[in-house]
């Protein structure tokens, strides 16, 4: 199978949202983390922004071995120079510029016109490709833009030097048919398009990220631009351990694969809640608490028979122990039967019964049900036949 890359862009565009900064220190954590995991790329930060930002760049470069260390870079020299000056130390620097090509962003941010634009791109791609032999080329809002003015200028940044394409979701307004058909757009419209490896990079503004990362990839993409729990500007980016499942879990359907260590992805993404400060909701795909955790009685009789029946993933592939049978009101016999002999009490067979109805009604009067409150109930004396 093809391999997909994975660049991760957590300690990028991951701490742009707000109330999640991290200091340099907590920033060579996270990367040392992200490279135990398995990440191709790690986008570290954008070094001209702040002296702290060029530190942890630079940091980072100088401590990561396994994984290639990029820097963030706007059409500018000067901050291309900082980003070489971060990464200059490392055995394969790679750096990311990127300019806006949404009528949009050149009209009304930039007020620039779409030559002047291209312009840009072209030079400084060609101001970075003196310094690094890997240059990516984003260009932004690429969902909103001319799909001809955009094949325009990546056939020029191509011809510039550029070694990756990437074409953002930059505000999630694409569906995934119209995102797929851009990449196939671009990479039918120019010329010797498979010399270069073109990337995703998607937003979940209206909560497509995902399936918008997916489309591109049946569409040729072979670099998915993530961030571990999704974290990012406003409703956040692709989740890392999204994608990565899906691709792992449907392989059958995607026929590409990826390095990661999927058994790193549930202590990746704890480390990451912990130092951003930034709770994962409980119903959160893959590694949210209640992932992996069953109520219902039906579908617990039917994990604890085979967990196939409601399981399409162990949780042992994401690095958990096991799955998580909550007892409330909707839990069955079996359940009980079960969670009684996790904490060591036999119930004989013609007691389950009486235990299951006392246990409902305690279920009826508290929603939440903890071992502790199991173990006095099970001991409690008035339960007897």
């Amino acid at each position: 199978m093809e391999k997909v890359e994975i660049y991760d862009t957590t300690l990028r565009d991951g701490e742009q949202a707000p109330g999640c900064s991290l200091n340099v220190e907590e920033k060579v954590r996270v990367a040392k983390q992200l490279e135990r995991l398995g990440v191709d790329v790690i986008e570290a930060g954008f070094p001209a922004s702040s002296p702290d930002d060029f530190k942890a760049v630079r940091d980072i470069a100088n401590e990561i071995k396994d994984s290639t260390v990029t820097g963030l870079s706007r059409c500018m020299k000067h901050d291309i120079d900082a980003c070489w000056e971060a990464l200059k130390g490392t055995e394969n620097p790679r750096v990311h510029v990127f300019i806006a090509t949404s009528p949009i962003h050149m009209a009304y941010k930039l007020k620039k016109k779409p030559e002047e634009i291209l312009e840009m791109a072209v030079q400084s791609v060609k101001y970075a490709k003196k310094f690094f032999p890997q240059i990516e080329f984003s260009a932004e809002d690429a969902s909103r833009s001319d799909r001809a003015y955009l094949a325009k200028v990546v056939d020029a940044v191509m011809t510039a030097g550029a070694t990756v394409i990437n074409l953002p979701d930059t505000v999630g307004y694409a569906t995934p048919g119209e995102y797929g058909d851009m990449f196939r757009y671009i990479r039918n419209h120019v010329a010797d398009s498979d010399r270069v490896c073109f990337s995703c990079h998607c937003h979940n503004d209206l909560g497509m990220a995902t399936a918008n990362t997916l489309a591109s990839v049946e569409a040729g993409v072979r670099q998915i631009e993530c961030t571990v729990n999704g974290v990012g500007e406003r409703a956040g980016n692709v989740a890392l351990e999204e994608a990565a499942a899906v691709l792992y879990v449907r392989k059958d359907v995607f026929h590409v694969m990826t390095q990661l260590n999927l058994k790193e992805i549930k202590r990746t993404s704890n480390m990451v809640s912990e130092l951003m400060r930034s709770p994962i909701q409980a119903n959160k795909a893959i590694v949210g608490a209640n992932a992996f955790a069953h109520e219902a009685g039906i579908h617990q009789d039917g994990v604890l028979k085979d967990p196939r029946t409601y399981e399409i993933m162990s949780p042992s592939m994401i690095g958990l122990d096991q799955t998580r049978l909550v007892l409330g009101k909707h839990s069955g016999r079996h359940a009980l039967v079960e969670k009684a002999s996790e904490l060591g009490v036999h119930i004989p067979d013609h007691f389950v019964n009486a235990y299951f109805q006392a246990f409902k009604k305690m279920a009826d009067n508290q929603k939440n049900i903890s071992d502790d409150d199991l173990v006095s109930f099970f001991k409690n004396e008035k339960i007897s036949i």
